[in-house]
């Protein structure tokens, strides 16, 4: 069984932001793959359904991206998880928009929600890294990732987010 997150804020407001990469990313695997509706669960909401033939469970954490860690800790408790079946799908500053990366263990990169996954649960989970490139500056930071994605951006997301879908069996098949 694997634990794929997607780290985000919950509620409108947030929705098309930077920083809600991940949940765009659950809601893609989810449609994609034809998961049920999600369910509210562990401080989150969830699905569960199969990617070939591995049995996953997509969630969003609607703790704020601060505290996703104990969303995640609780999901992966109760379905006996195993850190190296959990993969994290998160935006990344320090890559290029639109670039993926992809890598187990390391730091959370100031990366809040990944910090608060590092102290529930360790650090050894595979990182699906979604980059959206930096302000220039690093005061910028909170109201960058904040910030909705350009209308330009925007038409670029759909191509992004179906090549990742469309990779995601190699990834669990490969690490």
């Amino acid at each position: 069984m694997y634990l794929l997150v997607g780290l985000g804020n919950p509620g409108n407001q947030y929705l098309l932001n930077r920083h809600n990469f991940g949940f765009m990313m659950m809601d893609a695997l989810r449609q994609h793959y034809n998961f049920p509706d999600y369910k509210e669960k562990f401080s989150g909401v969830i699905s569960q359904g199969k990617i070939d033939d591995k049995v996953c469970i997509l969630l969003k954490p609607t703790t704020y991206m601060n505290l996703s860690g104990h969303s995640v800790h609780a999901a992966m408790h109760f379905y006996k998880i195993a850190i190296e079946n959990v993969y994290v799908f998160h935006d990344d500053l320090d890559i290029e928009p639109f670039k993926i990366k992809f890598k187990k263990g390391g730091g959370s990169g100031g990366h809040n929600g990944l910090k608060s996954i590092d102290q529930q649960c360790g650090k050894e989970y595979w990182r699906i890294r979604l980059g959206i490139g930096h302000p220039g500056d690093k005061y910028l930071v909170s109201p960058y990732v904040l910030s909705n994605f350009s209308e330009d951006e925007m038409k670029e997301i759909p191509f992004v987010l179906n090549a990742l879908v469309e990779n995601v069996p190699n990834i669990l098949k490969n690490t």
